[in-house]
């Protein structure tokens, strides 16, 4: 991968990428039967990369663009630990093509802080205790700020019912439920 800075300073990733284990190319071929072109924002940063069309979501922000906050679990769309905030909602990014989010933007764990401070739900986390081994935490984090984002003041039974679809085996679930409801008067708190 080579990496040019743009006038701003941002980091433009410029890449051929495979997914884990292919032959990489020489980055200065151009699009080919095998791969396709895409151009995507991630974090707020746009990213132009020359892919594999069977690249997933979750490969192209672990494998090609270092964000590995984005924990690659069953990769079948079933545990929740690859979830990233696609358009403003949760989505599971092991499930979804690159050409997919094309348009749309993407946040993952790295992108919810900022200038240096937590988004409500990560430091509600924190202060909850709200994890174990934190395998699950950075799609339990990602779930329940879409979850506020639609819903800003969620019962208990919202909450178990949203994040549902991730999966924690060490048994935080009742903390994970305190965060959200910390997060959540947080959040009004702040307005």
């Amino acid at each position: 991968m080579t990496n040019n800075r743009a006038d701003s300073g941002a980091r433009v990733p410029i890449a051929i990428g495979l997914p884990s284990g292919a032959a990489a190319q020489p980055s200065s071929s151009l699009t080919t039967p095998e791969t396709v072109s895409v151009s995507l924002t991630v974090n707020g940063t746009r990213h132009a990369l020359i892919l594999d069309p069977r690249t997933t979501l979750l490969d192209l922000l672990r494998e090609h663009l270092d964000l590995t906050g984005t924990k690659k679990g069953c990769d079948q769309g079933q545990c929740g630990a690859c979830t990233v905030l696609l358009g403003g909602a949760p989505r599971r990014s092991c499930q979804i093509p690159v050409s997919a989010a094309v348009g749309k933007p993407v946040i993952t764990i790295e992108g919810l802080e900022k200038d240096g401070r937590l988004h409500p739900v990560q430091q509600a986390f924190l202060d909850a205790g709200a994890f174990q081994c934190a395998y699950c935490t950075p799609g339990m984090i990602m779930s329940s700020v879409g979850l506020l984002q639609s819903n800003a003041n969620p019962s208990s039974s919202d909450i178990i019912q949203f994040l549902q679809g991730n999966i924690c085996r060490c048994g935080t679930q009742p903390r994970i439920v305190d965060a959200v409801h910390q997060a959540a008067k947080a959040m009004q708190e702040r307005g």
